[in-house]
């Protein structure tokens, strides 16, 4: 049983699912599956996108289909009896389920940490506790869940194997039709419903001040849990900003600058040498609750946070403004600091390990099945 509950997680079972079937092509996978998941011989009994949310106050206003997804999970743990469950991030919901699992004596492979490190630390014991092996995808991790009685390995970024773009620069105007020299800012704000409510609207209107100033073509890049739709209302239209999908490496590749919600695509922005402003916002409700919560830390985004100092601006809460979006991503597009950053961020990538996490995984499943 895999479970992905957004869409970072999808593609991570997705790649994991197509080593483990490379490997055992009779191994039958089912579980919590996006698109991705899904397209890779996982079966769906729970769909990603009927439950990818954030935070407290928005969980509490669409319990329902969590709900729904875990009683459909559990009974599973009990009818489908599977050798082994492969929890992907994803914590409030794969913690309960760890502890369900191995209630019903099925062992688990937890893949890809919940970051305990920066907030609710008490949960590193709790995420030990249930279980059996945890791989994690940040060097500095292992000691952390090791110190703490867990049974971990360091496997390595899978974003390693994954994030390249699909043609040069050139090659990527001329598919979307856009003029051989236009000069892109990506929009990433996020994968759930949540996150675009609160990131969408600033975004694009910090895009419209920054494409009219510097002549940029902003540009949003889609999730795969997110529709048209949902764009259209979170931001009220979407006039002047052409929407991308299913190319997105090439699209932030080929890019001057990106405003990137906080989350794995800041990671995925680095290793494609964007420079970028990282933004996240949520409802007042949970901001707090996250404020009492993170100890410990001094940067929300994953380069930042792997490099040890402040590689690009990082805008929180109440500074995440189209007017602050504007004055943190300007001095990037001067040449001189462009250039900077970029080198910068592609030295992230000498901290993460060698690629093949998913193949090294793979085999650590089907060690533990036995």
């Amino acid at each position: 049983m895999m479970i992905a509950g957004e869409a970072s997680g999808d593609q991570i079972g997705a790649d994991l699912a197509a080593q483990i079937l490379a490997v055992a092509p009779d191994a039958q996978l089912f579980g919590m599956a996006g698109e991705r998941m899904r397209a890779a011989g996982v079966r769906a009994l729970v769909r990603t996108e009927e439950v990818a949310r954030m935070g407290a106050a928005e969980l509490a206003g669409g319990l329902r289909p969590i709900l729904r997804a875990f009683t459909t999970l559990r009974r599973a743990l009990r009818h489908e009896r599977p050798d082994l469950v492969v929890p992907i991030d994803y914590p409030d919901f794969n913690l309960k389920l760890a502890w369900c699992a191995r209630r019903a004596g099925v062992r688990v492979l937890y893949y890809v940490a919940p970051q305990v490190w920066a907030w609710r630390r008490w949960r590193i014991r709790t995420l030990t506790r249930r279980s059996d092996h945890l791989a994690v995808v940040l060097p500095f991790e292992a000691e952390l869940y090791r110190q703490a009685g867990g049974k971990v390995t360091f496997v390595g970024h899978p974003l390693l194997d994954r994030v390249k773009p699909a043609q040069d620069r050139a090659a990527t105007l001329a598919r979307h039709g856009l003029p051989p020299r236009a000069r892109l800012l990506a929009l990433l704000p996020g994968s759930r419903r949540g996150e675009i409510k609160y990131l969408l609207p600033p975004m694009i209107q910090a895009a419209r001040i920054l494409a009219g100033d510097h002549d940029l073509h902003p540009v949003i890049l889609r999730a795969s849990t997110l529709g048209i739709h949902d764009l259209e209302t979170a931001a009220g239209g979407l006039h002047g900003v052409r929407v991308i999908d299913h190319d997105a490496y090439s699209i932030i590749a080929a890019s001057e600058l990106a405003l990137v919600a906080s989350g794995t695509a800041t990671l995925e922005t680095a290793l494609l040498g964007c420079p970028m402003v990282i933004a996240y916002k949520m409802s007042a409700v949970s901001y707090l609750i996250g404020r009492a919560l993170i100890h410990g830390i001094d940067f929300i985004g994953m380069p930042n946070l792997i490099a040890g100092r402040a590689l690009v601006p990082e805008l929180i809460q109440y500074d995440v403004t189209a007017e602050k979006l504007v004055r943190a991503a300007e001095p990037m597009l001067t040449l001189q600091l462009h250039d900077q950053v970029a080198r910068d961020l592609l030295s992230v990538r000498e901290r993460l390990g060698k690629p093949g996490a998913a193949a090294r995984v793979a085999t650590m499943a089907l060690e533990l099945i036995g």
